[in-house]
């Protein structure tokens, strides 16, 4: 068994392949899906030569080096065994211990749960250090408004550079969602927008502006009192007046922050709709930039699963069904379509009752296989720590039958399942559960 040692420093013109790294500063400070990897290409050296670190740490008993080292390349630093003055005889290979079925079950179950839960930290992880990326650069807007804008493009370019390359890409419903509401928002609308920008196949400059545009929509209200921050059916007229002037608000902070065009219009036109029933210039779709009409579209979805009074929340599905409803003229037709088929009919975060009359819980979409979600199943003879998540790509015979209210849950599922009342969503590559399942 290997002595695990504190990482140490390396210059990264010493760096190699099968070197086990550790990028500090967190993940949005350089594009690779983890911060701790075992460089596998001459590419990923190069990268990390661009990142102006001078040293990076590694961990040599994680590394798997070449033994031919090139002249001046650093050690494998591997104990050396010292020969014995006289050989013993080779003793013959003892036989590897037969693993009964049963046993090698329970082992490939144990060590699914461990990724399983390894993947689920790595995303609450990464979306709570975005939230409080989020949460910092909106407060610098009214005192620094620079230096907020260069922090939410930094966090912008940070999830663009995750998603840019990625072929296939899953949504993730996540279990803790740390942050105040207006951070909680901001990022949901975020990172399901450029995954919507990714889908129509927009320019990564394009990408940048859709991600600060997005993360700033808001933006006007906190010139606004407290009050009329979140619109309500007994708002007065001129209450609902003062609410939709936020709109003009975000564009004069847009402006003293010196965002780019695509942002601005972004923020402009997020509560516009493509038939002209919008505020406030009531502008149809041929008039609003593709980013404004993601943003709108994706806006009213997470308000409706995630309002202001979590009494009137809809559940995914039940929001993605009355936008699909009341929704085919108000929104871009073209985007509507897009974004049901990414989120699935069934999002992350619905509650349904399977063909086998099982309930269970949505938890994470490919967006490229929509129909065939990941669930996690009501399964009372195993502990909900211990609960695997169901692919129902895997199983051709199993399906979802319906959706359900949580309310509608035998009370031993509602409590195994535990549906939240804030609905959080992050992204998941390929790349990255590749990496920890490694």
């Amino acid at each position: 068994m290997k002595e695990i040692t504190t990482p140490t420093l390396i210059d990264v013109a010493q760096l190699r392949i099968g070197m086990f790294v550790h990028l500090d500063g967190g993940w949005m400070s350089h594009p690779f899906p983890l911060s701790s990897f075992k460089i596998g290409s001459a590419t990923q050296i190069a990268t990390i030569r661009t990142l102006g670190k001078q040293r990076v740490r590694w961990s040599p008993e994680r590394s798997d080096l070449d033994t031919a080292a090139a002249p001046g390349s650093p050690p494998t630093l591997q104990p050396t065994a010292v020969a014995p003055a006289v050989a013993p005889a080779a003793a013959p290979p003892a036989a590897a211990p037969t693993e009964m079925p049963e046993a090698a079950k329970k082992r490939q179950r144990r060590e699914a749960v461990v990724a399983q839960r390894a993947s689920l930290l790595l995303c609450e992880h990464q979306f709570a250090e975005a939230t409080k990326a989020c949460k910092h650069a909106t407060e610098l807007v009214p005192i620094k408004p620079q230096e907020a804008r260069e922090q939410t493009e930094a966090l912008a370019q940070a999830l663009v550079d995750k998603m840019i390359g990625q072929q296939e890409m899953c949504i993730r419903l996540l279990t803790e969602a740390a942050g105040d509401k207006a951070s909680l928002h901001a990022l949901n609308v975020t990172v399901i927008s450029l995954l919507m920008g990714k889908t129509f196949g927009l320019s990564a400059a394009e990408m940048v502006d859709l991600g600060v545009g997005s993360m700033l929509h808001d933006i006007g209200k906190i010139e606004l009192p407290e009050r009329v921050r979140h619109r309500e059916e007994h708002f007065t007229p001129a209450e609902n007046q003062l609410y939709q002037e936020h709109v003009a608000h975000g564009v004069t902070l847009a402006k003293k922050m010196g965002l780019k065009s695509g942002a601005t219009l972004v923020i402009a036109q997020h509560h516009e709709h493509a038939d002209g029933s919008g505020f406030p210039l009531k502008l149809n779709s041929d008039r609003m930039t593709t980013a404004a009409r993601i943003v709108s579209l994706v806006n009213r979805y997470d308000n409706m699963c995630n309002p202001h009074v979590p009494s009137r929340a809809l559940t995914p599905h039940e929001a993605l069904s009355l936008l699909f409803a009341q929704g085919k003229n108000r929104y871009d037709t073209a985007i509507l379509g897009a974004f049901i088929k990414m989120m699935g009919v069934y999002p992350p975060g619905s509650v349904v009752q399977l063909t086998d009359d099982r309930y269970a819980m949505v938890v994470s979409v490919n967006s490229s296989r929509p129909l065939k979600p990941r669930v996690m199943v009501h399964e009372p003879r195993v502990s909900r720590d211990e609960a695997l998540m169901l692919n129902l790509e895997t199983d051709p015979r199993l399906g979802i039958r319906r959706s359900l209210k949580p309310q509608q849950l035998p009370n031993e599922s509602l409590d195994y399942l535990s549906p939240r009342p804030r609905v959080a969503y992050f992204f998941e590559t390929e790349v990255m559960a590749q990496e920890i399942a490694a």
